[in-house]
């Protein structure tokens, strides 16, 4: 704490007469109940009625008469005061952070304690000069006790600063905890109940949606800085397997932050469900995310599932898919690799274009005869299969998934 330096001028004049040192005393913890009245009428935060606002008030006014007395004694020589106990002395540093911190903590900004403390000042000021004329003191008499008043205001403000802060910082990293908590709890398997999810929400303080996405995030590792996404989207980007929580993903808000949050990185975002089942949605995400890079979803920026559910319905099994596309595409097995992927890739857009020749001579930038040529080898390989509905389906998934397996193929030749 700043002390009035011993070699100044006002130490070395007017000093207060040891007869009038208890008045003073005495006056300084009388002041109290004005220094209260005057805090309540001027510091709307502080003019609750309730009286364990009032009481809380008073302490903390009692508090900073003390450190008047601290003051007083000192310079007089007297050390602790009559009456006090043999306790340790108090560390008025600790003591103003721990204030900051409390105001933290109930809400409250730091301005309105400062100007209580300074109301303190001018009380305390006001009492002394009054004092000092009650008494006839020399002016210099009271003057070094004036300046420790306002030099110790200056350190209430820096002190209660850094409570403040630290209050702030081990808040945030609480809440972190406990969004981090809750986000694992979402998409925890078995899935949680609603009673859980609302309790752990509440301490993340944290609105529970009524319909909410995963995010899978398919992000280069390490990543140097996690994008800066809305607050109320719950992030984990340091799973080996990143993702996020997004309420109401459907909302325009919610969609140009992803877009904009997420520039940097691949992500797939799961269907909208009810909190429950967030697990649900996060496994659907990253359900696309590896169709994509296989191929069989197109890879964009950010893949939104709802546009892709029959793909994520019909390729949830890869093993299962492997057997239907080597069942149903058997007639092709005995061919030679380029001239299977020719006819696979004609029946594949024959099916998609409805069996329209030429929308598939289109597509696949070739003339129509050309097609119909294609097509008779294909009816002579697949006979009447390629036209029974049922069959076509499966027909089609299974092409779908050999015509994949040709682009990756491709793709790692190339690299």
């Amino acid at each position: 704490m700043a002390m009035p330096n011993r070699t100044s001028v006002t130490w070395l004049t007017g000093k207060i007469p040891p007869a009038t040192v208890d008045q003073l005393r005495a006056d300084v913890l009388d002041s109290a109940a004005e220094m209260v009245r005057e805090i309540q009428a001027h510091v709307p935060e502080y003019a609750r009625p309730e009286e364990r606002y009032v009481q809380a008030l008073r302490t903390g006014v009692e508090f900073a008469l003390r450190r008047y007395v601290e003051l007083l004694d000192q310079h007089v020589g007297r050390g602790r005061g009559p009456g006090d106990d043999d306790s340790q002395p108090i560390n008025w540093r600790e003591l103003y952070q721990a204030v900051g911190e409390r105001e933290m903590r109930e809400g409250r900004s730091l301005d309105a304690l400062h100007a209580a403390v300074r109301i303190c000042a001018r009380v305390a000021n006001r009492r002394l000069r009054a004092f000092a004329e009650r008494h006839a003191l020399p002016p210099n008499a009271v003057a070094w006790l004036a300046e420790a008043i306002f030099d110790n205001t200056d350190d209430v403000a820096r002190a209660s600063a850094e409570g403040y802060a630290q209050a702030q910082e081990a808040e945030a990293g609480e809440l972190d905890r406990r969004r981090r908590r809750l986000l694992d709890l979402l998409i925890a398997d078995p899935p949680p109940s609603m009673t859980a999810l609302a309790t752990a929400a509440s301490a993340a303080h944290w609105q529970m949606p009524r319909r909410l996405a995963a995010v899978a995030v398919a992000a280069p590792a390490p990543i140097a800085q996690p994008p800066v996404l809305s607050p109320e989207i719950l992030a984990a980007f340091d799973h080996s397997q990143p993702c996020l929580i997004v309420p109401d993903p459907k909302g325009l808000a919610q969609v140009r932050a992803l877009v904009n949050g997420l520039s940097q990185h691949h992500a797939a975002v799961g269907p909208a469900v009810s909190p429950v089942d967030a697990g649900k949605s996060l496994r659907w995400a990253r359900l696309a995310l590896d169709l994509s890079a296989k191929g069989l979803i197109p890879r964009e920026h950010i893949i939104w599932c709802g546009d892709h559910l029959a793909s994520l319905a019909v390729f949830q099994d890869q093993a299962l898919l492997a057997t239907l596309a080597e069942r149903r595409l058997a007639p092709l097995a005995r061919l030679r690799d380029d001239k299977r992927e020719l006819l696979a890739d004609t029946l594949l857009a024959w099916l998609k274009f409805n069996m329209n020749a030429n929308e598939v001579a289109a597509h696949l930038h070739v003339h129509p005869q050309t097609v119909r040529h294609r097509l008779r080898q294909l009816g002579q390989l697949f006979g009447s299969q390629i036209r029974d509905p049922d069959l076509r389906f499966e027909l089609e998934i299974a092409l779908r998934a050999e015509h994949a397996r040709h682009l990756r193929t491709k793709a790692a030749v190339a690299h």
